[in-house]
């Protein structure tokens, strides 16, 4: 680690004296043949192809911009695109199946699979690889995008993968984890035999109400077909340039998960950003701090963060170029 930062600060200086580049906003489309998927296109102006990174959010009804229905707005998605825009790198973030602007392609949330949602991302990347604008291609996952990414990378083309706050074990684990805290001990009971049902891969048609926002019997299925995966297991076999990227103050997501992942891919970068939360930004460990984070768009993304992200990506940049110049 202490070598990797080292190497970096010279790249890290470079980026703080760039003059911030003029951005182009530009809505994009997909066309998936059962859906039309709607997104965001930030570029820098320039008539060179610059790299390019799908941004891919987390579970639930997150929008393109990090935004949940449930939670607030945020906008930490939307704050990363701009960050990389303004440093010379492109950006697609777009709305999933049945979520905002592409919610009539999952009308039926019956349908829905983190199979399909990871055949969606890499039809994206696709898509960006055939366009001249651009150069190389990175998917960025956040949470539960992490997985999607991973799953898409290799379909997609991707010459390289940033995965932020993502679990290295599977998902009803985490889910577990999490109602620990949250719910009361009849609740957590009953929840702890829906996970166990649904984990095997076995639908419940009763669920209690004050449960229904997780386990309705319309979310189900795909909540079985994300049960069944393997976090770390599908991040493991992936053979591109990673970075992983965890915060010490997420209280979704864990360092732990962050160094299981990085136990399936030594050869990946891990950063562990300390203060920072499930939000991207720097936030204390008091649990009133951290909700109001979730529902608070002003407040500044981490920056390093932003630090590690263009250092990695510029670092492939710089590799490609020398490669081509051999």
């Amino acid at each position: 680690m202490l070598r990797y930062l080292l190497l970096a600060l010279p790249l890290l200086a470079n980026l703080a004296q760039a003059a911030p580049q003029s951005v182009l906003q530009r809505p994009i489309e997909l066309d998936t043949g059962s859906g039309v998927l709607r997104g965001t296109l930030l570029r820098p102006k320039t008539d060179q192809p610059v790299p390019v990174a799908l941004i891919i959010a987390g579970s639930g009804p997150t929008d393109r911009d990090g935004n949940n229905a449930l939670g607030g707005r945020n906008d930490s998605l939307k704050k990363l695109a701009q960050l990389l825009a303004r440093h010379g790198i492109a950006s697609v973030r777009y709305d999933k199946r049945g979520i905002a602007a592409s919610q009539d392609a999952g009308t039926d949330e019956r349908q829905l699979s983190i199979e399909l949602y990871a055949a969606d991302a890499a039809a994206w990347g696709q898509r960006l690889k055939l366009d001249p604008r651009f150069s190389r291609l990175i998917l960025i996952g956040h949470s539960e995008g992490a997985l999607i990414a991973s799953m898409a990378a290799e379909s997609a083309g991707a010459d390289a993968l940033i995965s932020i706050a993502g679990s290295a074990r599977p998902i009803d684990q985490l889910l577990r984890e999490q109602l620990q805290t949250r719910l009361p001990p009849p609740l957590l009971a009953q929840s702890e035999a829906l996970l166990s049902s649904l984990r095997a891969g076995q639908q419940v048609a009763e669920v209690p109400e004050p449960l229904e926002v997780l386990f309705r019997p319309s979310v189900q299925p795909y909540l079985i077909s994300l049960f069944r995966q393997e976090p770390a297991q599908v991040f493991g076999r992936l053979h591109m340039p990673a970075l992983i990227i965890q915060g010490s103050h997420d209280i979704q997501v864990g360092v732990t998960d962050a160094e299981q992942l990085k136990a399936a891919r030594p050869d990946a970068q891990l950063a562990i950003i300390e203060g920072m939360n499930h939000m991207l930004r720097i936030v204390p460990m008091d649990m009133d701090q951290q909700l109001a984070s979730y529902r608070d768009p002003q407040l500044p993304l981490a920056r390093e963060l932003g630090d590690r992200i263009l250092a990695f990506i510029n670092g492939l940049t710089d590799s490609r170029n020398a490669d081509s110049s051999r």
